[in-house]
């Protein structure tokens, strides 16, 4: 029980790292957040319509792969980099502007469905870090991925509504000090965590 609670609990930390990362989903929910704050918990809906078939696709798709040690490796080397290199775009994108709002005539719901699908970052996400991630899941059964799965989701759902509060309550809060934070917190976790798949991956490779 103790191991799937911590891989569970890790699962979930690089899940925020990811999903508190500024990009076209980000922009939305700040833009209908100023509508309504109930925009991001919409939006996170519409999300995870595309994103569950999306990890079930996953799980089937590399299950039969568990037992392979170089796919397993191979899978956590190249999940682990994107993650190390997400944590430095992170860093970067520190010194940039405030997140632009996004304006959409669609609803938060439909926006989400079609953000997600025309987001790139999304889909080589799951490829990559998704991917080891799920392998990981995959060791602890059906109702290990079924938890990740949902973790996962709720990562999106309670910081994308939390986003569009805060944004229908007011500008302000997105000030660059806000940002500054958020990024720098999230560049941390992705960094260790990157830095900790790659180096399992690695061992796991010449065990």
């Amino acid at each position: 029980m103790m191991p799937f609670l911590l891989f569970l609990s890790e699962a979930i930390l690089i899940s925020l790292s990811g999903v508190m990362a500024p990009g076209p989903i980000t922009a939305v929910v700040v833009g209908k957040g100023s509508e309504s704050p109930w925009a991001g918990a919409l939006v996170a809906i519409g999300h995870g319509i595309v994103e569950f078939p999306l990890m079930v696709a996953v799980f089937f798709g590399v299950g039969s792969l568990v037992e392979a040690p170089h796919v397993r490796a191979g899978i956590g080397i190249i999940g682990g980099l994107f993650i190390l290199w997400m944590g430095i775009g992170m860093l970067r994108s520190m010194r940039q502007e405030a997140i632009e709002r996004r304006k959409d005539s669609r609803s938060p719901v439909v926006a989400g469905i079609l953000f997600s699908i025309g987001n790139p970052y999304f889909l080589v996400w799951w490829v990559t870090v998704g991917a080891a991630l799920i392998l990981r899941s995959a060791e602890f059964g059906v109702l290990g991925f079924i938890a990740f799965a949902v973790g996962h989701w709720l990562c999106d759902l309670l910081w994308d509504w939390f986003l569009s509060v805060l944004s229908f309550k007011g500008g302000q809060f997105f000030g660059n000090r806000f940002q500054q934070v958020v990024f720098a917190l999230s560049s941390v976790l992705l960094l260790f965590f990157g830095g900790r798949l790659v180096i399992d991956a690695v061992n796991e490779l010449f065990a």
